[in-house]
C-alpha cells in the first residue's frame, strides 16, 4: 500500500506565494508519474501540472509562468511552488502518484487534499 501525505496549504493574499509538498511512503518499488490536480467548489478535478520520472513537466495553461513542479526522488516527494497566486487560483488541490510496489501493482495514488484560498 502507498500513502500520501500532503502539506503547505494555507490562506494566502493575491500576488503571494505557497509551496505544497506531497511525500508518498509505503511498499513503493518505484515511482513514475507524479501531479497536482485541483478541485474548485461545484467544479471537476482538473490537472495543473504533472512531472515524469526523468523530469519532464507540463502545466495547464492558466498556471504556466506562475507554478512549478519539481520532485526529489530520494524522497519520493513532489513539490508545487505557486507565485504571483490569484483568487481563481482558490480550491483544494490534490497530489496523484502513479506507483509500483513490491507487490508488483502500478496504481494511481491520491493525496488527501489541502485547501489553498487566495484572498485579500
Amino acid at each position: 500500500q502507498v500513502h500520501l501525505v500532503e502539506s503547505g496549504g494555507g490562506l494566502v493574499q493575491p500576488g503571494g506565494s505557497l509551496r505544497l509538498s506531497c511525500a508518498a511512503s509505503g511498499s513503493i518499488l518505484s515511482i513514475n508519474d507524479m501531479g497536482w490536480y485541483r478541485q474548485a467548489p461545484g467544479k471537476e478535478r482538473d490537472l495543473v501540472a504533472g512531472i515524469t520520472s526523468d523530469g519532464s513537466t507540463n502545466y495547464a495553461d492558466s498556471v504556466k509562468g506562475r507554478f512549478t513542479i519539481s520532485r526529489d526522488n530520494a524522497k519520493n516527494t513532489v513539490y508545487l511552488q505557486m507565485n504571483s497566486l490569484k483568487p481563481e487560483d482558490t480550491a483544494v488541490y490534490y497530489c496523484k502518484v502513479n506507483a509500483l510496489t513490491w507487490a508488483r501493482v502500478l496504481w494511481d495514488y491520491w493525496g488527501q487534499g489541502t485547501q489553498v484560498t487566495v484572498s485579500s
